[in-house]
């Protein structure tokens, strides 16, 4: 095992293996070439600038952080505005020595963004291309590949653009390759004269993996290139126009390319990799894909050997442009065919076909077509091994004569014939918790939509029945507008963006909707951090008085403000400000929207609102102040109704499954403390200021010795593929990383892959990682049937199909979380529910050799208060259930290096390990949930003779003995008998004539919901319940201080009336401390009031009593009158009737709208 690792080594180590990611390659490689010019005595400097972006968009992150080691090696990073103004930036710094005396004996630059920056950057990129580098310079333009468009708008090929502009394209595919081919294209840049493309798609920035380094393992070998009889040497002219130009784009042509093109030949940039004398067949591939190419003859058992034997070349190309002549032709040396693998359009296919169209005894050249002009390598998507499989296979097989079946076309062919048994709900991306999106982007005026906007804005597309839709490039937004006015009845418009879009490029689109006198509405969410990437600041942002004036100044006819918060402008001079600025807070953006949509012209809503995840991590940071005051929901008034949901969009806003149904609690770790969730129209939240004092729930500690848990028999394979599916922003990445880790330091080589896209937002993550035992080569992803271990963090991600044809019943070992965390649907409809936990998890062992379950978050709420450990928990099961082919020692040491939680991680480890090594410890825990307030029932003498006089059978028996206490206590025992003499007509009934209870249950439970309304009494009754008090000092600590808040029918119903609306309780909710207790005793004591004249309460609700009143009239006449029918084919329709009242949820109006559901429905059922 190594000794003496650190985090630092990826940077600093200068000879040995490291692990890193693709992202932190790239920074690597700056410190690699300036360390390389210092060997050869050049003191050079490096500007790094750009645009952040997936997959490149925490490149900037990693290189803030690593500042001062940057600084160390002269590297200047300067953030690009956008794109082709980052370009601009390098494109200057390789003027400099035409300007003035340099600082250094050259100057390199590195231009970075993904493939959309790589398209509004061409004219700058063949500007820089002209003009050339700088003395001792080169520049690398990182372009950044989302084949499948994870995280974009639109899939990307870089290729044609970089190419268009006469740029080299360098392809690496793996972080070793980022190293290597990096330096060779630093260096082939300063020979040629000429930018060095360097393509990086998704899977290779995502990418984590060990390679070596060493200060001389990258030898550079200068051509002897002669070029106008004179020794090459690249010209620079600053004289960019007209007939200046001409010269320059000769000396491109004849000596610039032509100098490229020698390069990679003295450097064997592009390699035949598989060869003998009598090939026939070959193969040419670049990048990620060549180690796809790779894995698939692999997975077929085509060794180098078999192929050697049948006759198939492969030349791995690490520069797709120019075209090295040299290894071309002897390469197609002798070959019958060449087969070119690349994705999406075909751009190496075409240069090789140009390459050897005119030589003698070509071959035929196919790729995304075979020589009968049929589809062959698609041109769409993205390629992965398993494709290249069954393309291989189908068109190589018998023409090798290679016997049929085949071992991985066998499981491919089974993997594809799978038949999950019904449609699964997909975790899909959400906004955060407490995010500013939820109100800025969600809401909008009844019958409205918007136009989508970049970034996190795109959720909302997704997420909110299509209010959003409709995007544009970055920087158009709005402007389409325009373009389609003058033909469209609809007057007004809404146009989302970003304050990071809108200072990036947005600020022209405004300026062009203007221009073009439209009517129309920017939503401009102000939340200081471009979130999607990783909450960097805007660049060349304007704060927020100095926009609004910039606003007006352009002719934007009125702005208004939305804050959360009005009291934070107080500060602020008011000079500063545009001296006709509306500042609204964020309840009443509704109505601000409406007053812009008024106004001909444009309008802008600026919507000021922190970034939540940017925020907490401020907070954890102590570098922003923290709120005291937490929200909690009494879970028994609680109807579940999902308003909270509604009006909040948050995920901390969870539903959870309890004996009286669907309830709502707050998930305490993850709520970010928005507060919007109170606007919920209920009675069952409480407002807390924790304690102060060590007085809480004190954290159990293990009762175990983690050194006395056995070892396993570690998995012994030459190559692990393990399989990791959890939740975006929960630590699944970082999971990955540590156990890439612990394998390296088993001087094991690792390949690990994380696909995240938009997930990070709470979607569905996976990682591949692969723990190899030789220096064979692999690709990045676990191929389909091939999972060794799949680990199950969420079981909505884990019974993806995608992802469940990694599973294989002959080697895969599952380890199942089963805890059933909720969608961000599933928050906002009630009518959304977890599917049913034990059908997902025996799915997952169906096609599982063997498999391990448990509920991780429930563990890690219990043991460490958050769920935050979860993951690790899963872990230590997996380690124990033998999938797993590294030491416990080497794991808990890779924990430690990383530094963060080491002694929580390490606990959760061993947790996990304990589950699995003595199953019937989980046994002895009682598990906490924040907030639970079910207790066993007590069920008095009275309550049980009730019981015991309709003769139950045992499930019926455990409904009914919590719920006659509770309507005893809610009304008195004779409301009781009222309940149960239903229960029993219907149960004497069903046992007459059926051998299940189904119907009684659902009776028991449903009448029983439409019986206990939660009137004012009532919810007197369930605030004053022990249990509460109980759950607020686990939660908060005994000293803590709570306020109910309330927002009383009484004084809602006067919201109308001026000036006594303006009181505090009308528009919004009163916080009534522990002192209103007593208000509770009394209306819980008068609950014998209840639906009399007496009943002073239904004063201000009384359309609420008299649609509960019909909706309990209702429910039980339809049960009588299709009681007898049950044996008549009309059983099912019952039973599914009797389930109705579970849609009526919630207080006041949001019950009276679920009523008009529950009726829809009936009325559906029995007319059906």
């Amino acid at each position: 095992m190594k000794h003496n690792f650190t985090l630092e080594d990826k940077y600093t180590l200068l000879e040995g293996r490291i692990v890193l990611s693709g992202i932190q390659a790239l920074v690597r490689l700056l410190l690699d070439q300036n360390r390389a010019d210092l060997f050869k005595g050049l003191n050079t400097g490096t500007l790094v600038s750009g645009y952040r972006g997936s997959p490149v968009g925490v490149l900037d992150l990693n290189l803030v952080r690593n500042k001062k080691l940057l600084d160390q090696h002269n590297v200047k990073f300067i953030p690009g505005v956008n794109e082709d103004l980052g370009a601009t930036l390098v494109y200057g710094s390789q003027m400099a020595g035409m300007v003035s005396s340099v600082k250094y004996d050259g100057v390199l630059g590195m231009w970075y963004g993904k493939a959309p920056g790589v398209d509004r950057t061409g004219d700058i990129f063949r500007h820089a291309n002209f003009m050339g580098v700088g003395k001792n310079g080169g520049v690398l333009a990182i372009a950044g590949d989302d084949p499948s468009c994870k995280s974009s708008t639109l899939p990307s090929q870089s290729e044609p653009a970089l190419f268009d502009v006469m740029m080299p394209i360098f392809y690496p595919g793996n972080v070793q390759e980022i190293l290597d081919l990096g330096r060779f294209a630093y260096e082939m840049s300063r020979f040629s004269g000429l930018w060095s493309g360097f393509k990086i798609v998704t899977d290779i920035a995502d990418g984590f993996g060990s390679a070596i380094v060493h200060p001389e393992r990258v030898q550079i070998n200068i051509p002897d290139f002669q070029y106008n009889g004179m020794p090459w040497k690249h010209t620079q002219n600053a004289k960019l126009v007209g007939h200046h130009s001409l010269p320059t784009e000769k000396e491109i042509h004849l000596g610039r390319i032509e100098a490229a093109k020698l390069f990679l030949a003295a450097n064997k940039i592009n390699k035949i990799t598989v060869s003998s004398e009598n090939d026939k067949f070959g193969i040419i591939t670049s990048g990620k894909t060549y180690y796809d190419v790779v894995e698939a003859f692999n997975s077929l058992g085509w060794t180098d050997d078999f192929l050697n034997e049948k006759g198939i070349r492969i030349l791995k190309l690490g520069a797709t442009f120019p075209v090295d002549s040299n290894a071309i032709e002897e390469f197609s040396n002798g070959l019958d065919e060449i087969l070119v693998v690349e994705e999406k359009r075909s751009f190496i296919e075409m240069l090789i076909k140009e390459e050897i169209y005119n030589k003698p005894n070509r071959p035929i050249i196919i790729g995304k077509k075979d020589e009968l002009n049929q589809p062959l390598i698609p041109g769409y998507g993205e390629l992965t091994a398993d494709d290249l499989s069954k393309i291989f296979f189908q068109r190589y097989a018998e023409r090798l004569g290679v016997e049929n079946p085949n071992k991985k076309i066998e499981i491919i062919s089974e993997v594809d014939k799978r038949i999950y048994g019904q449609s699964l709900k997909n975790r899909s991306m959400y906004f955060c918790s407490g995010c500013p999106h939820n109100t800025s982007t969600v809401k909008l005026p009844e019958g409205d939509k918007a136009f989508g906007g970049i970034g996190c804005h795109l959720m909302a597309m997704f997420v909110d029945d299509g209010k959003a839709f409709g995007t544009t490039q970055m920087g158009g937004e709005g402007a389409q507008w325009s373009g389609m006015e003058p033909f469209v009845e609809k007057e007004h418009m809404f146009q989302n963006i970003g304050d990071g879009t809108f200072f990036h490029s947005g600020s022209l689109a405004l300026r062009q909707t203007v221009a073009a006198k439209s009517h129309i509405t920017y939503k401009i969410l102000y939340n200081r951090a471009v979130a999607m990437t990783g909450a960097q600041n805007p660049d060349g942002g304007l704060d927020l008085p100095e926009l609004t004036k910039w606003l007006k100044s352009e002719g934007v006819e009125k702005v208004i403000i939305t804050t959360d918060d009005p009291s934070a402008y107080d500060s602020i001079e008011k000079s500063r400000w545009d001296k006709d600025i509306t500042i609204m807070h964020r309840d009443k953006i509704v109505e601000a929207q409406n007053t812009l949509k008024a106004v001909k012209g444009v309008t802008v809503l600026i919507h000021d609102q922190s970034c939540a995840a940017n925020l907490r991590r401020l907070r954890k940071r102590g570098l922003v102040h923290e709120p005291k005051k937490r929200i909690f929901i009494n879970e028994a008034v609680c109807e579940g109704c999902g308003d909270c949901g509604v009006k909040s969009n948050c995920l901390s806003v969870q539903p959870i499954k309890t004996e009286y149904g669907r309830k709502t609690q707050i998930d305490q770790p993850s709520c970010n403390k928005d507060y919007s969730c109170v606007e919920g129209n209920c009675p069952s939240f409480i407002q807390v200021i924790p304690s102060e004092k060590n007085d809480k729930r004190i954290l159990p500690k293990i009762n175990f010795d983690p050194s006395m848990i056995p070892n396993p028999k570690k998995l012994q394979k030459e190559v692990a593929n393990i399989f990791m599916l959890g939740i975006g922003g929960t630590g699944v990445v970082t999971v990955n990383q540590i156990i890439s880790t612990a394998a390296f330091i088993e001087n094991k080589k690792v390949i690990a892959l994380d696909q995240t896209g938009l997930s990070q937002k709470g979607g569905s993550v996976v990682s591949h990682l692969k723990i190899i035992d030789s220096n064979q080569e692999y690709s990045s992803r676990v191929a389909s049937g091939e999972a060794d271990a799949y680990l199950v963090f969420d079981l909505l991600t884990g019974v993806n199909q995608k992802n469940m044809s990694k599973l294989n019943e002959k080697t895969t070992i599952s380890v199942i979380s089963a805890s059933e965390i909720p969608t961000g649907d599933m928050v906002r409809n009630t009518a959304e529910e977890y599917p049913e936990a034990s059908f997902m998890v025996d799915l997952i062992r169906e096609y599982s050799k063997d498999s391990t379950l448990l509920n991780a978050t429930e563990l890690s709420e219990h043991f460490f208060g958050s769920n935050m450990q979860a993951n690790f928990i899963v872990i230590g099961a997996a380690f124990q259930s033998g999938c797993m082919p590294i030491s416990a020692e080497a794991i808990e040491e890779a924990i430690k290096i990383n530094g963060v939680a080491v002694v929580q991680n390490t606990t959760a480890f061993n947790i996990g390990r304990k589950v699995v090594s003595d199953p019937h410890w989980i046994d002895t825990i009682d598990l906490y949930r924040s907030g639970n307030l079910e207790v066993s029932p007590e069920v008095s003498p009275e309550a049980k003779k009730l019981i015991e006089s309709i003769e139950p059978d045992a499930e019926l028996r455990k409904i009914l003995e919590f719920r006659i206490p509770e309507l005893i206590e809610y009304q008195n025992l004779k409301y009781a008998k009222e309940y149960l003499d239903f229960v029993k007509v219907v149960f004497s009934r069903e046992k007459e004539l059926r051998m299940s209870s189904e119907l009684s249950q659902n009776v028991a439970k449903f009448l029983f919901k439409l019986m206990a309304t939660k009137d004012e009494y009532e919810v007197a009754r369930l605030s004053l319940k022990a249990e509460l008090d109980t759950a607020i000092e686990m939660e908060f600590g005994r000293s803590a201080k709570f306020n109910y808040m309330l927002h009383p029918p009484f004084l809602k119903a006067l919201e109308n009336i001026p000036l006594i609306n303006r009181l505090p309780g009308v528009k919004s909710k009163l916080s009534l401390g522990p002192w209103f207790k007593i208000f509770y005793v009394m209306l819980k004591n008068m609950k014998f009031i209840r639906g009399t004249y007496l009943d002073f309460m239904a004063i201000f609700s009384r359309d609420v009593r008299v649609a509960d009143r019909k909706a309990l009239k209702h429910y039980k006449e339809t049960i009588l009158e299709n009681l007898n029918n049950i044996n008549n084919g009309g059983y099912d329709t019952l039973i599914k009737f009797s389930k109705l009242p579970d849609i009526i949820r919630g207080y006041e109006e949001v019950r009276l709208e679920t009523m008009e559901t529950y009726y829809k429905k009936a009325n559906d059922l029995f007319k059906s």
